[in-house]
């Protein structure tokens, strides 16, 4: 994978990160799925802790659960 793809991947997971943190998925779901589905199309060069986190991230925006990171 070039480096160029793995930059963009990286970027669309942090932007991903950062809708979740401040649960942008509860005010504007639609967004968050559209974003969501910009970095999916990579799926195929996704790590597994990725795509875990996009489980996830999927699962909170279907059920509009509340993100909370613990630290």
């Amino acid at each position: 994978m070039s480096d160029k793809l793995r930059r963009k991947i990286n970027d669309r997971m942090d932007q991903l990160q950062c809708f979740m943190e401040t649960n942008e998925h509860l005010k504007n779901p639609l967004l968050v799925t559209m974003h969501l589905e910009s970095v999916s199309k990579f799926w195929s060069v996704l790590s597994e802790e990725d795509r875990d986190y996009i489980h996830g991230c999927q699962h909170a925006i279907e059920d509009q659960l509340y993100w909370k990171v613990d630290e």
